[in-house]
C-alpha cells in the first residue's frame, strides 16, 4: 500500500457544506436544502457495505492461514502462488481496514513506509516482509514468527471490524482513495516491489471502488443518471484493460511484462475515471 494520495477525504461534501452554513438570516430555500440532506437514509447502503467488508476480510483470514501455514511448512511455490489471490481481499476492503492505524501497516506496510517513519528494518512485519523473503531470498526460513504475527493481526483486524462506523465519507473517500493507490504506487509497480503481482492488487483496489459505486448507483442514479452511466463506462474501460493482462489461470501476469505503452494507457483510463468518481458526493446532498 502506499500512504500518499492525490486526493484525500477533502472531498467537497455539499452536506456538510450546508450544515455549517445556517444561520439567522438564513434563506428559507437554503433551510430547506438543510432539512433534505438531514433526511438522505443511507443506512442500508452503509450496512451492505459493511457486510462487504466483513466478507472480504473473512476470506482473507482464512486466505491468509493458508499462506501462513505453507510459509511455516517451508514450501516456498506454494506460499508465492497463495501470496497474491491472499491480498486481494485486504486491498479491496482497504478503506475499512485503514480505520485501524496500527493494524494497516503491521500487515501491509512496505520497507520504504517503514523507513520513510523513522524505523528500522527490525519493525518492519507483514505481507511484504514475507514477499522479500519469498522472491528475493527464495526461503521461508526465518520468516515463520513474521507469518505468525501476521495471522494474529489479520484475525485481530478482522474481529476490530465489527466496531468500525461505516458513513457515507468513508464510502465515498475510500473509493477516491482507492484509486489513488493505483495511480500512485500500483501502476508504477512500487507495491509489490518483489513479487511483481502489483496487477492483482490493481485489479482489487478497482473492485473495491466499484463494489462502493453499484451499493450507491439506485441512489445516484435519481440525483444524476449521466453520472452513473459515465462511470459504468469508466469502470468498464479499466477492467477491460486489466483483461488483457490475465494469465489463464486466475490471476495476472508480472508487472514486468507490461510496456511503457501498457502502464500509459491503463493510467490514463484510472485518471478517466477519478474525476467522475469523486463526483459521487452528490449522493448526500
Amino acid at each position: 500500500m502506499n500512504y500518499i494520495v492525490k486526493i484525500t477525504g477533502s472531498l467537497v461534501l455539499a452536506a456538510s457544506l450546508l450544515v455549517g452554513c445556517s444561520n439567522d438570516t438564513t434563506s428559507t430555500s437554503t433551510e430547506e436544502q438543510v432539512n433534505t440532506t438531514s433526511k438522505v437514509d443511507l443506512t442500508k447502503q452503509q450496512q451492505q457495505y459493511k457486510e462487504f467488508a466483513m466478507e472480504q476480510l473473512d476470506q482473507f483470514v482464512i486466505s491468509t492461514e493458508e499462506f501462513v501455514k505453507a510459509v511455516q511448512a517451508g514450501d516456498v511455490e506454494k506460499a508465492k502462488q497463495l501470496y497474491a489471490p491472499a491480498r486481494m481481499y485486504f486491498e479491496r476492503s482497504e478503506p475499512v481496514a485503514e480505520s485501524f492505524g496500527d493494524l494497516d501497516p503491521r500487515i501491509d506496510a512496505r520497507l520504504a513506509d517503514v523507513k520513510d517513519e523513522g524505523k528500522g528494518e527490525d519493525e518492519w512485519s507483514g505481507y511484504h516482509k514475507i514477499e522479500y523473503g519469498l522472491w528475493v531470498e527464495n526461503t521461508t526460513k526465518g520468516y515463520e514468527e513474521v507469518a505468525k504475527q501476521l495471522l494474529n493481526d489479520t484475525k485481530e483486524l478482522r474481529a476490530k471490524v465489527e466496531t468500525v462506523e461505516v458513513t457515507p465519507d468513508l464510502m465515498i473517500t475510500g473509493a477516491v482513495d482507492l484509486l489513488n493507490e493505483v495511480s500512485t504506487s500500483k501502476i508504477t509497480g512500487e507495491e509489490e516491489i518483489y513479487s511483481h503481482t502489483d496487477l492483482y492488487d490493481f485489479k482489487a483496489n478497482i473492485e473495491g471502488a466499484e463494489k462502493i459505486f453499484e451499493i450507491f448507483k439506485s441512489e445516484l442514479a435519481k440525483k444524476d443518471a449521466d453520472l452513473v452511466k459515465t462511470l459504468d463506462e469508466k469502470f468498464s474501460a479499466v477492467n477491460d484493460l486489466l483483461a488483457k493482462y490475465e494469465d489463464g489461470n486466475g490471476g495476472y501476469v508480472s508487472f514486468e511484462q507490461l510496456t511503457k505503452n501498457d502502464t500509459k494507457a491503463l493510467s490514463e483510463a484510472v485518471d478517466q475515471l477519478g474525476e467522475p468518481l469523486s463526483q459521487m458526493a452528490i449522493v448526500v446532498e
